[in-house]
């Protein structure tokens, strides 16, 4: 298994801030097309998350990912990794799109139920992501499950 290694053009080319700005959709009487991530990935996941719960809680040594929030909410936590003190905390609402580059502490609290789409830059098959992820704990779990 290898990973490819993060070039310099390609950090040129990810988003600056945490959300992302969305093209205009093209509409016709069809419908529309909203374009959310035009770049060189391996991998698009859906993912469920139950309201209370947390996810992630790690960093990523070559990993990217935007997620779109298809339903729901996060309240996405981060900081440069190794980074000391609180991290900040951004809301993350439904229709909104969000970057998260390699090496950023995140987490992700869910205040109610939420579906949203990784669109990631390494495969997700699980020895990959495994040789990849630093798991961490940047927040806890806010209540426990009912």
């Amino acid at each position: 298994m290898k990973i490819r290694p993060v070039t310099r053009e390609e950090k040129r080319n990810w988003p600056k801030e945490v959300i992302v700005p969305l093209a205009l959709p093209f509409a016709d009487r069809r419908g529309g097309i909203q374009p959310l991530v035009d770049a060189a990935m391996e991998s698009c996941v859906l993912i469920t998350s139950k309201k209370d719960t947390v996810r992630a809680n790690h960093y990523h040594r070559t990993d990217w990912h935007y997620c779109y929030v298809l339903s729901g909410s996060i309240e996405y936590h981060h900081r440069p990794h190794g980074g000391a003190g609180e991290p900040d905390m951004v809301t993350i609402k439904s229709g909104q799109l969000f970057f998260t580059p390699p090496m950023v502490d995140h987490a992700m609290a869910f205040p109610e139920d939420t579906v949203f789409l990784t669109l990631g830059r390494n495969s997700r098959r699980q020895e990959v992501y495994e040789a990849d992820v630093e798991r961490i704990e940047l927040i806890g779990t806010p209540r426990p499950l009912a």
